[in-house]
């Protein structure tokens, strides 16, 4: 099954939007500490309409290394290539080493930004075109060589 990455709607909005509700909605993507977190079959993916952490229900619980709002993200890496005008955002690959992972069908990737989760902003997800699954081994995301997450502007 392939695997597909998408950008939430409102994550580049929020990139460069100030704030909402009082509140600071900013990403930095290379400061703030973004996390990837792993779903199961009960959350889809609304990528017009999801904005904050708090909508990405149906997360896995935990068990091992996986822990509730997933993995922070190593070493991240935002990049521009000019020849071919993408925008890279990528980091080292997301591993819960000796975890139970049991039909994960898509991972979110989002800013914790510490306080409430209806203010941490989403940025995207990943879909793994079927259930994925550990047995107290490793699960693992490795993000392709082009970005874990990449735009066009046209």
């Amino acid at each position: 099954m392939a695997v597909t990455a998408f950008w939430y709607g409102k994550a580049i909005l929020n990139a460069f939007s100030g704030e909402t509700s009082g509140e600071s909605i900013a990403i930095d993507y290379l400061s703030d500490t973004i996390n990837c977190s792993l779903h199961l079959t009960g959350y889809t993916p609304a990528q017009d309409t999801d904005e904050f952490w708090d909508a990405a229900t149906n997360e896995h619980g935990e068990t091992g290394t996986y822990t509730t709002h997933g993995a922070t993200l190593g070493t991240k890496t935002l990049g521009y290539t000019g020849g071919t005008n993408v925008i890279k955002f990528s980091c080292a690959a997301i591993e819960w080493a000796a975890s139970t992972i049991v039909s994960a069908t898509n991972a979110t990737i989002f800013d914790l930004k510490g306080g409430a989760h209806s203010a941490d902003p989403l940025m995207g997800y990943i879909l793994f075109g079927e259930a994925k699954s550990s047995s107290g081994g490793s699960f693992k995301i490795t993000p392709h060589t082009d970005g874990l997450l990449t735009i066009t502007p046209s």
